[in-house]
């Protein structure tokens, strides 16, 4: 009877929350039940289920999720590694994560499953047998829960497919050892079996917004390129999807399906003719130039094929490659979900869980060997770090989170804390905002594109994702940070409350091993200062304090820019004090 009622309460409790109907393809455009245009704006939980060696700092000794699971059993054991995992993915998301999601701005989750919580290997079935294991989808509905209660939708996304769908084999934790999906006829229809049984548990929620049938294949069939990206025809795998599509209509008639090409989702070289009326495109978009060119082909598949497109995966970039490609995606009227929610010493990312120095001990044993890590220290170590993923635990990248929403509405700065003078204003702490607004860098933004190598864009790669260099401070007088490897002609903008007109004197905090600095401050009213040079101090390491008198400002807000005439020299802050 108890079962009976939670059963009917919740039904209930969907029909409540579900009268926005379910997403599904208008010609082009993404609509909700109502006929609404919906623009997704997402983010996939990378790491939750699906472990990649670069989100935890284990690539390349240890890049797909079973070669990070061996490396933590060879030093703690089957039991602890279990109890490790455990902790992991229960801390990993949790409604504190889907809700704070929904505070800031997102109206969607994309999932990434991987099909091990759901079902097991091949080899381990008996007899071609398929069975299922609850862990997984009892991991959904919980976030399907909290998505409800968010009003977001929740995008499916199989992740890692039975037996690994790419050469690329951190993505779906492909064993090279094993049949992969495309040499496994049993692989493949447990991948069928697995959609259809997701379609017939979710076919009646609305929040369900709809199912990502395969990530990313990178797979040459045909072709010289081993992840796909010559392919012309992608047979098997439009072949597959058609299965995987027929598979999910027999159970469910009602949900949108997103396809994805070879050459990790973008090739779609033979895929066409479309076989479902309720299908929708994902492209997946990293590293290149945010110009119309660059989602050309997209556009032309949207027109020609009248079926709507998605961004499915995108980020791992600057704030600026940011804020432009959304900026881009929805001119264009294209809903978008970026990645990853949580990594260790993340700058790039909406969190940052947070790494401690016994975890480096284990890095390091893992990929020079040495001297054993006792059991007992590893397991402590990953118990703490499973603890640091906890949302109360990771650090919140406002930056990140301003560049996908406020940045992408409006050229305006915003404080990244309050600054009232007099008072101290750390160099890190400048304005919320892009290149030429709130900060002037000569290296922003990383496109990858002339030479296939990354672009040096930020040499300090701590703290915020700007082009703005910052480096942990080890002055004696800091809140952390620093910013560094100042080139002439950058500056920094700091919004700050004066609390009456006066003339201040300036404590400039700097250090310089050799080269010679030289900077003044201006404000937006015209007010500017006499420039100041900043002789070597002999050290990066040996800081120095150095006063710029007669700077006036105004009561109120004032917007006061650090131009740095010459560079190479390192910031820590600038103290404004009345002038006496």
């Amino acid at each position: 009877m108890t079962k009976l009622i939670l059963t009917l309460l919740s039904l209930l409790f969907s029909i409540v929350f579900s009268g926005q109907g379910f997403l599904r393809r208008e010609g082009q455009k993404i609509v909700d039940g109502k006929g609404n245009n919906i623009l997704l704006r997402g983010l996939g939980l990378g790491g939750w289920m699906v472990q990649e060696g670069y989100m935890l700092q284990t690539q390349p000794f240890a890049s797909p999720q079973y070669q990070i699971k061996q490396k933590i059993q060879d030093l703690i054991g089957e039991k602890n590694t279990q109890e490790f995992y455990a902790a992991y993915k229960a801390n990993g998301i949790t409604k504190r994560d889907i809700d704070s999601l929904a505070v800031w701005g997102f109206n969607s989750v994309r999932l990434p499953m991987h099909y091990n919580l759901y079902t097991p290997p091949v080899e381990a079935e008996k007899n071609g047998e398929i069975t299922w294991i609850e862990e997984g989808f009892t991991m959904t509905d919980n976030l399907l829960k909290w998505c409800t209660e968010n009003k977001m939708y929740l995008i499916l996304d199989l992740h890692a497919a039975p037996g690994g769908q790419g050469n690329d084999a951190a993505i779906s934790d492909y064993d090279t050892s094993k049949p992969s999906l495309w040499e496994s006829e049993a692989n493949q229809k447990k991948m069928i079996a697995l959609w259809k049984k997701i379609a017939s548990r979710y076919r009646d929620n609305q929040w369900i917004g709809a199912y990502d049938i395969i990530n990313e294949p990178n797979w040459n069939f045909t072709g010289e390129n081993k992840n796909g990206c010559d392919e012309t025809s992608n047979a098997p795998l439009r072949e597959l999807m058609v299965a995987v599509t027929k598979a999910i209509r027999e159970e469910d008639p009602n949900h949108l399906i997103f396809i994805e090409g070879n050459c990790w989702g973008n090739n779609y070289n033979g895929i066409f003719p479309l076989w479902d009326e309720n299908m929708a495109l994902s492209f997946h978009k990293y590293w290149n130039y945010n110009t119309t060119a660059s989602i050309q082909k997209m556009l032309d598949y949207r027109t020609q094929y009248n079926v709507p497109i998605w961004l499915g995966e995108s980020g791992e970039n600057s704030n600026v490659w940011f804020k432009d490609v959304i900026s881009l995606v929805e001119k264009n009227n294209i809903g978008w979900a970026f990645w990853p929610m949580k990594k260790i010493e993340n700058i790039a990312g909406v969190t940052s869980v947070n790494k401690i120095p016994e975890y480096d001990v284990l890095l390091k044993y893992w990929k020079n060997g040495g001297e054993k890590p006792s059991a007992d220290f590893a397991r402590k170590t990953l118990m703490k770090i499973a603890d640091n993923y906890k949302m109360e635990n990771v650090t919140v990248k406002p930056d990140v989170i301003d560049a996908m929403f406020r940045q992408v509405q409006t050229n305006n700065t915003k404080p990244y804390k309050k600054h009232s003078i007099p008072g101290k204003i750390f160099a890190f702490q400048y304005d919320l905002g892009t290149n030429e607004y709130a900060y002037k860098d000569n290296d922003f933004v990383n496109y990858r594109v002339e030479t296939g190598d990354f672009e040096e864009w930020n040499r300090g790669n701590s703290m915020r994702n700007d082009g703005v260099d910052i480096l942990p401070c080890k002055d004696t007088e800091t809140n952390g940070y620093q910013v560094s490897f100042i080139e002439d002609g950058e500056w920094l903008l700091f919004t700050t409350e004066v609390s009456k007109q006066k003339v201040f004197n300036v404590a400039i905090r700097y250090s310089s091993a050799k080269s010679e600095g030289k900077l003044h401050l201006e404000t937006e009213y015209g007010s500017k200062s006499e420039s100041i040079l900043l002789t070597p101090t002999g050290s990066d390491d040996n800081w120095k304090t150095i006063i710029l008198s007669n700077v006036v400002l105004n009561s109120g807000t004032n917007k006061i820019k650090a131009i740095f005439e010459k560079g190479g020299f390192n910031l820590n802050y600038l103290e404004f004090n009345t002038e006496k």
